[in-house]
């Protein structure tokens, strides 16, 4: 098979993968050596939930010997194979990065043989640009759950970073669905990489800068939100990773019947980001965001703007005397704004002129906010009135746009 036909079938294979954005990693680049991770030259562009394009982003190969029902390259799907050899991911990654295409390499692979060969593949590509071509770019490779700490240090070794895809956030959903997976196995893998991160920082030595990453597959099974972002949570205390992706299921061509046959809203996605934050920056623990009556993050508003209306006793918050955690809170009110306004506040008293020169929301914040001068909003904070006044219609509109093109009625 021709390079370019493997290549549009192995990078074609690799979408349904989201976490491959390449922040948080620092190489010193060789002298006599190509590519960075920082710095001049090297402009990372990313999608509004963080995806970075900037990479090339393809499988080693799209067979597999397991049978997950969820994934298009499971052994009993009909999809047209591939495979590259390592030498011939690290000169496409090699050419392609010549031409100003890419930033860097983000690899996956089916399992092929078993996790450590698989492993070893993989490997073999970073090796391959680090030592041979003097390669500094970013490097983001799959750990295969169920590899060899040997293997998984070697990759971090090359690596900027890794990711142990969990994949779906019940234990049951994954033993039904992709019966030769575990979370204990995936975990283990995880928890092996997190304490070579902590050796390596202790002996000033290279391993994943980037740290690691995973990502769960939402709408696949009747798993709600509270349950994905409970497991994130406990991913992100238990293996300090960097980041959870949240990618929507696609149905896939003669899928598991047991499958929904339509994907999930893509609001529902962006809705789990939005919480991430909120858990990750904002100070909101999990069971804040969800409930035991809406385990499920509305697809109409925020996950904050659901919580302040929730606990409107909370509020109205003085934008002249709140603590930081406090004003987290508000509606309408980043972490940029936030910050400017603890430094502002500090030389006088701000008023709702100055919240819009700061380009805060004030259709979502001022309801929940005094300050300086009158505030006619405030009276809307006990109206049954509030939530449709705060409630922004145009986002919903531009992902079902997406939604709608997405399935091809456009």
């Amino acid at each position: 098979m021709e390079t370019r036909d493997k290549l549009k079938i192995l990078a074609d294979a690799a979408k349904y993968d989201a976490s491959c954005a390449s922040s948080g990693s620092y190489r010193k680049r060789a002298e006599s050596g190509l590519g960075n991770t920082e710095g001049m030259g090297i402009c990372h562009s990313y999608t509004p939930d963080g995806r970075c394009v900037s990479l090339l982003k393809v499988l080693l190969t799209n067979y597999c010997i397991y049978d997950c029902s969820y994934c298009v390259n499971r052994i009993s799907s009909d999809t047209r194979r591939a495979r590259f050899t390592p030498g011939e991911v690290a000169r496409l990654t090699l050419e392609f990065y010549k031409r100003n295409y890419i930033e860097g390499l983000f690899l996956s692979s089916g399992v092929i043989q078993d996790a450590d060969y698989t492993m070893d593949q993989l490997i073999q590509v970073a090796r391959t640009l680090r030592e041979e071509h003097l390669f500094g770019g970013y490097i983001h490779l799959k750990a295969v759950p169920g590899a060899s700490p040997d293997a998984l240090q070697l990759a971090g070794k090359y690596a900027d970073r890794l990711s142990a895809n969990i994949e779906l956030a019940r234990e049951n959903d994954l033993i039904q669905l992709a019966p030769a997976k575990s979370h204990t196995e995936i975990e283990q893998s995880m928890q092996q990489i997190r304490y070579r991160f902590l050796e390596a920082k202790d002996s000033k030595k290279h391993f994943a800068p980037a740290g690691q990453t995973t990502q769960m597959i939402v709408g696949a099974t009747p798993a709600t939100d509270a349950e994905m972002l409970a497991k994130a949570l406990s991913l992100y205390d238990t293996h300090k990773l960097r980041r959870v992706y949240y990618s929507a299921f696609s149905p896939i061509p003669h899928g598991d019947p047991t499958l929904p046959a339509q994907h999930p809203p893509l609001i529902r996605e962006h809705r789990l980001y939005q919480a991430d934050w909120l858990m990750r920056f904002y100070g909101f623990d999990q069971s804040e965001i969800t409930t035991a009556a809406e385990p499920n993050l509305s697809l109409q508003q925020d996950p904050k703007l659901s919580w302040a209306l929730r606990n409107r006793a909370f509020f109205p918050v003085d934008v002249n005397a709140a603590s930081r955690a406090a004003l987290l809170r508000v509606p309408g009110l980043g972490l940029r704004n936030v910050d400017r306004i603890l430094s502002i506040r500090r030389y006088h008293r701000l008023d709702f002129d100055d919240l819009k020169r700061l380009r805060v929301s004030l259709t979502k914040a001022q309801p929940f906010l005094t300050a300086a001068g009158p505030n006619r909003a405030a009276r809307l904070l006990d109206t049954q009135r509030l939530p449709d006044q705060v409630t922004p219609p145009e986002q919903l509109n531009l992902f079902e746009s997406a939604a709608t093109a997405r399935t091809g009625e456009l």
